[in-house]
């Protein structure tokens, strides 16, 4: 990996952690030292949890799947949603609703309300309304629109989740875990690292840290969509040849059809057509040599 990339975690606080006091036993690996009563994440560890997902992604991604990005905290809102943006994938930024994987079915009927509600206001049906019902269709329809509104493509379960902060987004993870889905987490020194499948230890409060993450794995995910068609082509090549050889049932209808056509084309006194003829009913050309 880049210096300078290294250089910018570092600036940005990637390798602060909480208070000792509220360590989870379980980072022990991944922590460097403590100073002032507060532990300092090893940044080697960072590193490799980051490569790992980087490398994790560009192949989901390059095999046709879809990456939903995960973080409802103020400071993972706004680079959640512009990452998943650039790298066009999905995203939850506001509330995760409980049933959102395991109960997808459910959110997709949401959805399709959702479209219902857009396509009566653009028409002017709203305000056709009463006050009152009005007011009650335009609450709902803002309320599915902000909870709903980063997913509202996506028509399949997701190849993987990316999650900023594995103890606020508990039932994200739960969730990813029934339905055997990875999911890549950037962990604090308070996480539990076994939840997740692939973690990546780092302070998931400093914005500038949750940035440059975001946009590491925003990179690794448009290098996978970059590597689809070349993927496309290499099993194209890969796949055998067609045979071109005649069937049976092939060779009797042109037999068939050679046979049919007039005697003068083929030959003045008919008997390659009368030859053809015996051919395809399986009889000898001359009846008196078969005798």
């Amino acid at each position: 990996m880049d210096n300078t990339i290294v250089r910018e975690l570092v600036d940005a606080g990637v390798h602060f952690g909480h208070r000792v006091g509220r360590w989870n036993p379980k980072m022990q690996p991944y922590i460097f030292c403590s100073r002032n009563s507060i532990h300092i994440i090893n940044i080697k560890e960072t590193i490799k949890g980051l490569i790992r997902s980087k490398k994790f992604l560009a192949n989901v991604v390059s095999n046709g799947k879809d990456v939903l990005f995960v973080g409802t905290k103020r400071q993972a809102r706004q680079p959640i949603v512009e990452q998943a943006q650039r790298s066009g994938m999905h995203y939850v930024s506001e509330r995760w609703l409980g049933g959102t994987l395991t109960n997808f079915s459910t959110i997709r009927r949401r959805l399709g309300r959702l479209e219902e509600l857009e396509e009566m206001e653009e028409k002017g049906l709203l305000a056709a309304q009463s006050k009152k019902m009005e007011s009650t269709l335009r609450r709902e329809l803002r309320k599915i629109k902000r909870n709903l509104e980063g997913i509202r493509n996506m028509n399949r379960l997701p190849g993987a989740l990316v999650i900023i902060d594995a103890r606020r987004e508990h039932l994200a993870i739960a969730e990813a875990r029934k339905l055997k889905i990875p999911s890549i987490c950037l962990i604090d020194t308070d996480s539990d690292p076994d939840l997740v499948d692939i973690p990546i230890p780092g302070n998931d409060d400093a914005m500038r840290a949750i940035q440059i993450m975001c946009g590491q794995l925003a990179d690794a995910i448009l290098e996978g969509k970059a590597a689809q068609p070349e993927r496309t082509e290499s099993a194209s090549e890969d796949r055998r040849p067609r045979s071109r050889r005649m069937s049976i049932a092939q060779t009797a209808e042109r037999l068939a059809h050679n046979s049919n056509q007039p005697a003068e084309a083929s030959a003045p006194d008919g008997s390659e057509a009368q030859s053809s003829a015996a051919q395809v009913a399986g009889k000898p050309e001359n009846p008196a040599v078969a005798e």
